[in-house]
């Protein structure tokens, strides 16, 4: 398999304070990772590097090979909350088009466009609400709607801050499945605090907590946890999971 993200020696800081530091790392294609770590650790500023939005002080980051910035077309990304106008009458089919968006020609979108939004939308097994006003949908309905605009534009990496943030368990547990389905398509990168639970999803983690450490799932432990989290840790579902209790959500 091809690697399809780089950081070489890569060192960022806000206002010269260290947020990641010396980063070398390597991911290979059709990998699905949870990105964990502790408030503040660096997990979003990871996200945004790779995405081009942010650039290192120091280092080099590739994503296929290239920049960031030179394939962001290839790059999708599932923030955890959704920043539109909810008196806007937006349907579902709208928001999945917004992904054909740098595809289509100005002020309309093709009958290709439309059936590559529909074929996304059945991936996400969302097509039942294609005609359905996006603000009129649950949490996570939203979310896999948000999941089938990254496929609708094509895109072979996926990148997802927190995403299940704000849905209940049984709508998790099928956001998780999509997308175990999705990865031989694609590869996604994750960031949860809730390690217990993806480990049952995902070929690895990635800990960040200035410095960046992966590990193959088999390879987590509480030792692993309590030395990135700087405390004791719990590897249980849903009760802090795997964080300390006074630790919050980036």
């Amino acid at each position: 398999m091809q690697t399809q993200i780089t950081f070489k020696d890569v060192t960022f800081a806000y206002n010269n304070t260290p947020i990641l530091e010396n980063v070398n790392l390597d991911l290979r294609e059709h990998t699905f990772i949870g990105v964990v770590g502790p408030n503040g650790g660096g997990k979003t500023t990871m996200l945004k590097l790779i995405l081009g939005l942010l650039k290192p002080q120091f280092g080099r980051i590739e994503v296929f090979g290239h920049p960031p910035s030179a394939v962001c077309g290839k790059i999708g990304y599932v923030p955890q909350s959704t920043q539109f106008d909810s008196q806007f009458p937006v349907t579902v089919l709208d928001v999945v088009l917004m992904g054909r968006a740098g595809k289509a020609c100005v002020g309309r979108y093709s009958s290709s466009d439309i059936e590559s939004a529909d074929v996304a939308l059945g991936e996400a097994e969302m097509s039942a609400f294609r005609n359905r006003g996006f603000f009129e949908l649950s949490g996570g309905q939203r979310q896999r709607v948000l999941i089938a605009r990254a496929l609708a534009a094509d895109a072979e990496l996926l990148l997802m801050d927190e995403p299940t943030a704000h849905i209940d368990q049984v709508a998790e547990k099928n956001f998780y499945d999509i997308l175990k389905r999705l990865q031989s398509r694609l590869s996604i990168l994750l960031v949860s605090h809730d390690v217990g639970f993806i480990s049952s999803f995902v070929s690895g983690v990635l800990c960040v907590n200035r410095k960046v450490a992966f590990h193959p799932v088999s390879e987590l432990s509480g030792a692993v946890m309590s030395e990135m989290y700087g405390g004791n840790v719990a590897m249980i579902r849903h009760d802090h999971d795997c964080i300390r209790e006074e630790c919050t959500h980036d």
